[in-house]
């Protein structure tokens, strides 16, 4: 085994749990946390934290970034100089940060995209929605788009319910919603496909991930970004071929490395692509990783260098879902102080048990706390030959944790019984 320095470089603190594991692989590790306030004691006490990243350049092996908005700009200039990175570029960071430059870039690739109006001013969003009466998802453009609770996805025919939201956020959001997009609402399942790039092509096998981003059992509720995952690897098909496979030469054009993920409608008409996410999802890469047989810190390292990276991944089904505390998803960091930072996390058995990965959690005074301020402590994994198995394991390892106010999906797996059903049958999962 190769002992290797890395450099883990995170807005807000995301990546730890990889970081951790990257380290526990054998490796040197260093962890910068560079913009949020109340992220920076995430990942205490669990692996090293460099507080000027750029002056460990000369120490670092390889270089990650744990996200876009802005971060793209450092990964090309270091790449530029030699340096081997896992991250975006300038114009990737825009393919998800400008949700009309996505748009627009997926429609001139091919992609069947579906009707949408980007705004910069919310009283011309509800004039358009009072012109054209229909269900709208909206959806906050550039760092907005980080307050999951701004993403509503609109019921009424007539856009009432659509229009009294933007009343609000008018009221509430005006200085933070600088612009939004206007989808229209398309019937059907929601699904990702996401795929690794190493800077020339895509890293087969492809990941298919079904995500659950309401806060209750059965999709009720707040959106919260996302609270559980299900999902399963396989060769390219149609799902592939009509969302990331197009993107192809412009990311090898870029010199992108690092996981690219399409969100998408699919129906039986056709396959209508959402939005483009070129970064990590959280918390779809502590899932991924769970199931790889391929270790992380290999991994990582042979997509950042161009030496052909293969991916040996579980030859099953993946569940994952977030543990979390109030009050998530709230954005209320007096309550969070008052109610739920420094709870102890405790684990029955020795140590961390197989299956929990780190979200906000620290280690300190011989003990591990609630860190951060966002409520999302911990992710828990299971796989299996079949989806029952995996949701099996994932739930059985929950009851291995013990935390006050604890909460979590206890659904998440149930929807792929149907949603398989339909994919099949509409043919969108056979390998071409």
């Amino acid at each position: 085994m190769t002992e290797r320095n890395f450099l883990f470089v995170s807005l807000d603190g995301l990546i730890g749990d990889i970081a951790w594991r990257v380290q526990n692989a054998g490796n040197n590790i260093k962890y910068a946390i560079t913009e949020d306030e109340f992220s920076q004691d995430v990942a205490d006490g669990i692996v090293p934290k460099a507080d000027d990243w750029e002056a460990d350049l000369g120490w670092a092996d390889i270089v990650i970034f744990d996200d876009g908005f802005g971060l793209g700009t450092h990964a090309e200039r270091l790449r530029e100089e030699g340096i081997p990175v896992v991250g975006g570029t300038e114009l990737t960071d825009r393919l998800e940060e400008a949700r009309g430059f996505g748009h627009d870039t997926m429609a001139d690739l091919g992609l069947n995209v579906i009707d949408s109006v980007i705004f910069d001013d919310i009283d011309d969003g509800i004039e358009y929605v009072r012109d054209h009466p229909n269900p709208y998802v909206i959806k906050p453009c550039g760092e907005a788009q980080n307050f999951n609770q701004l993403l509503y996805v609109g019921q009424a025919e007539d856009g009432a319910d659509v229009i009294q939201m933007l009343q609000r956020y008018r009221d509430a959001w005006n200085q933070t919603v600088e612009e939004f997009q206007l989808q229209r609402c398309k019937e059907g399942i929601e699904i990702s496909v996401c795929a690794f790039f190493d800077g020339q092509e895509f890293v087969t096998p492809i990941n298919y991930t079904f995500e659950h981003k309401r806060l209750f059992p059965d999709d009720l509720g707040p959106m919260t970004g996302e609270m559980g995952t299900s999902m399963f690897w396989d060769g390219p098909n149609r799902l592939f071929y009509e969302t990331i496979a197009p993107f192809e030469a412009l990311l090898r054009e870029e010199g992108y490395v690092g996981p690219f993920d399409i969100n998408c409608i699919v129906n039986e008409s056709g396959i209508f692509p959402l939005e483009v996410t070129p970064r990590f999802g959280y918390p779809q890469i502590l899932i991924q990783e769970a199931a790889m047989e391929t270790r992380i810190d290999e991994f990582l390292y042979e997509l950042a260098t161009d030496t052909q990276p293969e991916l040996d991944v579980h030859d099953g089904y993946q569940v994952g879902f977030r543990m979390c505390v109030p009050p998530f998803p709230a954005d209320d960091v007096e309550w969070f102080e008052e109610h739920s930072r420094d709870l102890v996390v405790r684990f029955r058995g020795d140590g961390i048990p197989d299956g929990i990965h780190l979200e906000d959690i620290k280690h300190t005074d011989g003990e591990y706390r609630v860190a951060g301020e966002t409520g999302e402590v911990l992710v828990v994994t299971g796989k299996g030959r079949t989806m029952r198995l995996a949701q099996e394991q994932a739930y059985s390892r929950a009851e291995e944790v013990i935390l006050p106010n604890k909460f979590y999906r206890s659904d998440i797996g149930d929807r792929w019984f149907e949603d398989i059903e339909q994919l099949v049958s509409w043919g969108y999962l056979r390998e071409t």
